[in-house]
């Protein structure tokens, strides 16, 4: 018996190409937000693009193309103003009310395009732009259908993938932080709720009610991601003297499949967009001595909210607090270069940009010649890999342990017969170039960090003079 599929609802994609856009970058940025769609489970009906001076005021597109977009929703593509309609009969032609004075900016119906098959069964408009209540407002009555920004896109497919209590509250609190501002009055108008004693005083009304609530709720969420934090802060103070990589970089770049072929972890892998939101930690396979920790941390994106960057503030301090960061490109994208410029604007922007860091093209397998010839060309020294290739993730493993290696001193530390419990830790924190015994006990020449060397030597009950470089 044949299970029959449920077609998926359909979106169409509203982009402006604004000035200092070229054609290239709204259709990139396009491409983009359909993948973002497309994560959600709606279906791309098709795009209406314009190119304009500024977004309209009004329903961000010009009348004209406003027309075209409803063509898509079946909606009448006009905005009704709150005017009633004149008395007597209406014509069929005639639309409720009366158009909406848009902002006199002049239509460039020339140089606007639209793309798709307009059935007029699309459901939902999704704008490449953040939108003001205003502009949802007129948009969804333009078209009669669900309106949504690049940012409540991206805020919904956070939700839905967010798996620990950490990222959901994470989420939440950036979600209440969008919606806030966007809160409107009900049809019933601004009823206002008696306060005061006695039910006396001029009380709130609903709206101000419902933001207070959301002020509260996100007192409260700010407080337990505080309480998560201080624990987080607590787990990497006992990794501070670990070395720690951090990959990071644009969503869908492949981090998690490098984490994967990294540590042998069974960390979650899909080829879809912020499949991952959780940082895991995971220690380097083969195991190193001293051992090697690598983490895996969320992707980031064009115009990614700000309220999500700083919501997940606490997220990125793994990358924050690494000793090397691995920027993981997908090398096959096109957009790369901006991916990459995205990248580094987020660190910047969490103060994490004068980490050392490595570049790493990921997906060599789908690169043209032509692409592996300009990426190498541009960063003579990144590593271009496949992490479905062993020797590539070989290869990476050895030049994340010469990082290491060169910030390594060798010394000895003598182990008294009476302080096993210490030569345990010499073989984890430690690689161990020789060991030998006496009547004192076991006397072992390592290489290490600094500080894991003089905290292996008090540990021991003393701390001989290093040997080689310091």
């Amino acid at each position: 018996m044949q299970t029959r599929t449920e077609p998926k609802p359909r979106a169409v994609l509203v982009g402006v190409q604004l000035p200092g856009m070229t054609a290239d970058d709204i259709t990139l940025s396009l491409n983009e937000l359909g993948r973002l769609v497309n994560t959600l489970g709606y279906d791309v009906a098709g795009r209406v693009t314009q190119k304009r001076s500024s977004l309209s005021a009004a329903a961000v597109l010009g009348e004209g193309k406003l027309l075209d977009l409803a063509r898509f929703t079946g909606g009448t593509g006009i905005v009704p103003s709150n005017v009633p309609p004149r008395k007597g009969k209406k014509s069929d032609d005639e639309p409720e009310g009366v158009t909406a004075p848009l902002d006199g900016i002049a239509d460039d119906e020339d140089q606007g395009t639209l793309d798709g098959e307009a059935r007029g069964d699309a459901t939902v408009v999704v704008v490449d732009h953040e939108l003001t209540p205003t502009q949802l407002r007129n948009l969804e009555r333009a078209t009669g259908g669900d309106v949504l920004d690049r940012t409540s896109v991206i805020l919904e497919i956070f939700h839905r993938h967010a798996r620990s209590r950490e990222a959901r509250l994470q989420v939440e609190l950036a979600r209440l932080g969008y919606v806030a501002p966007r809160l409107r009055e009900g049809a019933s108008g601004g009823d206002r709720v008696r306060g005061g004693v006695g039910g006396k005083g001029a009380g709130e009304s609903a709206l101000e009610l419902d933001r207070r609530k959301i002020r509260d709720r996100m007192a409260e969420l700010r407080r337990e991601l505080d309480a998560i934090a201080s624990q987080q802060g607590t787990r990497r103070t006992r990794r501070h003297e670990q070395f720690r990589v951090a990959l990071v970089g644009y969503t869908n770049a492949g981090k998690s499949s490098l984490m994967r072929a990294l540590t042998g972890s069974e960390v979650y892998v899909a080829d879809k967009l912020f499949a991952t939101l959780d940082t895991t930690v995971r220690a380097l396979v083969p195991e190193s001595h001293p051992r090697v920790l690598v983490s895996d941390t969320v992707g980031f994106i064009k115009k990614l909210p700000h309220d999500l960057v700083a919501s997940f503030r606490s997220t990125l301090d793994e990358a924050r607090e690494a000793s090397l960061l691995l920027h993981v490109v997908d090398g096959s994208d096109p957009d790369w270069p901006q991916q990459l410029a995205v990248t580094r604007e987020v660190l910047a922007e969490i103060a994490a940009d004068d980490i050392p860091s490595r570049l790493v093209f990921n997906k060599r397998d789908r690169m043209t010649d032509a692409q592996r010839d300009d990426a190498l060309a541009r960063f003579p020294d990144a590593l271009l890999i496949s992490t479905r290739e062993p020797d590539d993730v070989a290869h990476t493993r050895s030049e994340i342990l010469a990082f290491f290696e060169k910030d390594m001193v060798e010394g000895e530390v003598v182990v008294p017969y009476g302080a096993k419990g210490v030569i345990a830790d010499v073989h984890r924190d430690a690689r161990v170039v020789s060991e030998d015994y006496d009547e004192v006990g076991a006397r072992f020449v390592v290489r290490t960090k600094p500080g894991i060397l003089a905290r292996l030597q008090n540990a021991a009950g003393g701390r001989p003079a290093p040997r080689g470089d310091d």
